[in-house]
């Protein structure tokens, strides 16, 4: 048993620390940001798992300890992850408008705003006009 308690730990290690090698190489490799962020968000934050999951296997294992602490890792990387890669994406997007011309358009472009009576930021107006129709 405990050999493959010993083989579970060295097999999630391996597969954590390769899946950080791949996201590390992607991030120096690939051409561009938005390509670029593809590679943290995804590949190295399975071989973070892939260690944390290593070390719930091992303390649940050898040790008869249950911690909660890699879980609440797991759950803060795995959340704040995609959440920072999409601020990221979007920050880089509004200082290149020629990447937004090939995107759909927005739900403001379709009138799915709910701050239709906010000013357009691009209109040279102050949107006078804008509030007063909508009171």
């Amino acid at each position: 048993m405990e050999f493959l308690l010993e083989l579970v730990v060295s097999v999630l290690i391996v597969l954590g620390g390769f899946f950080a090698l791949v996201g590390s190489v992607g991030m120096v490799k690939l051409p561009d940001l938005l390509t670029r962020l593809h590679a943290p968000t995804k590949a190295t934050t399975l071989g973070v798992g892939g260690a944390l999951a290593a070390s719930m296997v091992f303390f649940a294992g050898f040790e008869g300890d249950l911690s909660i602490h890699e879980v609440l890792i797991t759950a803060f990387l795995f959340l704040t992850a995609p959440i920072s890669a999409h601020f990221i994406a979007k920050a880089h997007l509004h200082e290149h408008a020629e990447l937004r011309d090939g995107l759909p358009p927005t739900g403001r472009a379709q009138g799915w705003s709910t701050f239709d009576s906010l000013p357009d930021p691009d209109d040279e107006d102050d949107g006078d006009d804008a509030r007063a129709a909508h009171h």
